[in-house]
């Protein structure tokens, strides 16, 4: 679908920062972040593990949700992570299947 979209939480190795994005190709964009060419503050940070998607049928429906989650306080960015994903494992091995 061309007007998809995802939001996304990525962290470092000590869960510590976070850096929450949102994309068409969820796929590409960990890559990029991956390899140094995402954002400058995902490579000062080293922010390179996914921790935390969500899939929408509307890439505005992805990006309100981004403005939302950004305001958000830390330990509520760490209670939604853990909800989906308790042990906060980096998750793009699992992007295959997206």
């Amino acid at each position: 679908m061309l007007n998809q979209g995802y939001v996304y939480i990525m962290t470092n190795a000590y869960r510590t920062t976070f850096y929450i994005g949102v994309t068409a190709n969820l796929r590409s964009r960990v890559w990029q972040h991956t390899n140094g060419e995402g954002s400058v503050f995902v490579k000062r940070y080293r922010l390179f593990d996914l921790v935390y998607h969500e899939y929408f049928e509307k890439i505005t429906d992805a990006i309100n949700r981004e403005k939302q989650l950004k305001n958000w306080h830390h330990e509520w960015k760490i209670n939604l992570i853990k909800a989906a994903n308790p042990e906060m494992k980096d998750l793009k091995s699992e992007l295959e299947l997206i």
